[in-house]
């Protein structure tokens, strides 16, 4: 198993979809941690998705917080995308491999608490969130968690090196056009780059480098 690279929404090659539990068992059959978003339903269950609503997917401008999950389970299943909970995720990585999961919503401290319940005994989950308020409440919440924090092409890198300094935080989640960045890639604390999506790119940093990958 190599932790330093993930496979991104468990998007294998081409044959698999983004965010299913058919595309996550062949990540981790190759041997590979996966990244995957979350998101909660109107009844509370936490669904690997990554878009706000049904719309790209489903062609359904539906938002996730507005649906339960029978009805999302019924849409995506006729569409033969079955949209997988958290849970039969965490079911099917038997805790052997690394589960990077990107919190898409800022979520109450209600959810964040039923989140923490769902993955207590799941020891490779980490939590990383764009939002990061998120992670800083689920610190408050329980402190021994692995976290990171997400940034995109647009933060500036002082604000990252300054939020690198925070000890509790055990991951920076950057994307790939930091990799060049010399006071970035100087920082201590580990870094994942994503999203790799050409064979030259895995080539060229995936040796020196943590890497979000997908469709190699």
């Amino acid at each position: 198993m190599n932790e330093n690279l993930l496979i991104h929404r468990g998007i294998v090659n081409k044959q698999y979809k983004e965010n299913l539990l058919e595309s996550f068992k062949q990540s981790f059959k190759k041997g590979y941690g996966i990244e995957t978003d979350i998101h909660s339903t109107k009844d509370n269950e936490f669904i690997c998705f990554h878009d706000f609503t049904l719309n790209r997917l489903f062609k359904k401008k539906i938002s996730i917080k507005n649906i339960k999950y029978s009805q999302i389970k019924r849409i995506s299943t006729q569409n033969k995308k079955p949209i997988p909970l958290l849970k039969d995720l965490l079911k099917v990585s038997k805790n052997k491999y690394p589960l990077f999961i990107e919190i898409k919503p800022t979520l109450s401290k209600k959810l964040l608490k039923k989140l923490l319940n769902e993955t207590s005994k799941f020891s490779k989950c980490i939590f990383i969130s764009f939002k990061h308020k998120n992670i800083y409440n689920l610190l408050k919440l329980k402190n021994n968690i692995k976290v990171g924090l997400s940034f995109s092409p647009t933060t500036s890198v002082k604000t990252i090196i300054k939020k690198s300094k925070n000890e509790r935080i055990n991951y920076l989640i950057l994307d790939k056009f930091f990799l060049k960045n010399k006071n970035i890639q100087d920082l201590k604390i580990k870094k994942y780059y994503y999203t790799i999506r050409k064979k030259s790119e895995f080539n060229k940093y995936s040796k020196t480098n943590n890497l979000i990958f997908e469709n190699l």
